[in-house]
């Protein structure tokens, strides 16, 4: 009788997360500042801006909430969210089945793909990369796909990607890879951009969610429902277009609608 009392002044306990936001009135949510164009800062305002963000907003906005931006790295996203530091993750976080195990996923808000970053003069496929040294940013599931797909070859995981860029110019790898949306942000902006090439092959095929901690199916519901809400009403598409459309520094057609089936 007591362990079942217990156990239901622990339930009680343990309120529900989404009221917890609402009653704090601030949803925190783990994001890059060094990611372009889904999270980086301005260098006008000093305000961390991107794709990433406009999705938190929306989110934070449909609570009538306050937005609180906590910077976060690949590595880190994961363990702030177990630990409770942050409410959701949105900083371009990949769904695999592993990363399931311990989060869970939102319906994908946007599709990539990873590819390679080279010198110009470089070959164009992926396989002849095999034994080469390649730059990935660490704790992404680019670093995890370089070790199966190029066993041979010499991994070197970084903090961020401008990192890695670093080390390809200075030739401490031959190769980079990232989401093609992001190698094509910084080729975009490097001011030595003719010196390197993206190539056209996937090294993988993405679906990118807003991550949730295991258990609080309420706000996972929510986050579920306002993406798709984000899709219907036009938004999601708009927030895409301002940071891929034509006329940005990375722009890539949207070839993605978010959906419940919207699985890769």
């Amino acid at each position: 009788m007591l362990s079942a009392l217990t156990g239901i002044a622990s339930e009680a306990a343990h309120a529900d997360r989404l009221d917890d936001i609402k009653h704090a009135g601030v949803i925190r949510v783990a994001t890059f500042d060094s990611n372009p164009p889904f999270g980086s800062v301005d260098a006008k305002n000093h305000n961390i801006v991107g794709y990433d963000v406009d999705f938190a907003n929306a989110l934070a906005d449909a609570l009538g909430v306050k937005l609180e931006l906590v910077s976060t790295n690949p590595a880190n996203r994961i363990p702030l969210l177990q630990s409770g530091k942050v409410d959701l993750i949105v900083a371009d976080i990949t769904i695999t089945p592993e990363r399931a195990q311990v989060i869970d996923f939102s319906v994908p808000y946007f599709v990539t793909g990873q590819q390679f970053l080279v010198p110009v003069k470089s070959p164009d496929k992926l396989v002849d990369y095999a034994h080469a040294r390649i730059g990935a940013v660490k704790g992404t599931t680019g670093e995890q796909e370089l070790h199966h797909r190029f066993p041979d070859s010499r991994v070197l995981a970084y903090d961020d990607i401008p990192l890695a860029l670093s080390a390809l110019r200075n030739g401490n790898v031959q190769a980079i890879t990232q989401d093609c949306t992001i190698l094509a942000g910084l080729l975009n902006s490097a001011p030595d951009k003719t010196h390197y090439k993206v190539l056209p092959e996937l090294l993988t095929k993405e679906a990118i969610g807003v991550g949730v901690k295991k258990g609080e199916t309420t706000l996972l519901s929510f986050v579920n429902n306002q993406l798709l809400q984000l899709e219907k009403n036009g938004q999601a598409s708009a927030i895409y277009h301002h940071w891929f459309g034509p006329q940005t520094a990375s722009p890539q057609p949207r070839l993605f609608e978010i959906t419940v089936n919207n699985q890769v």
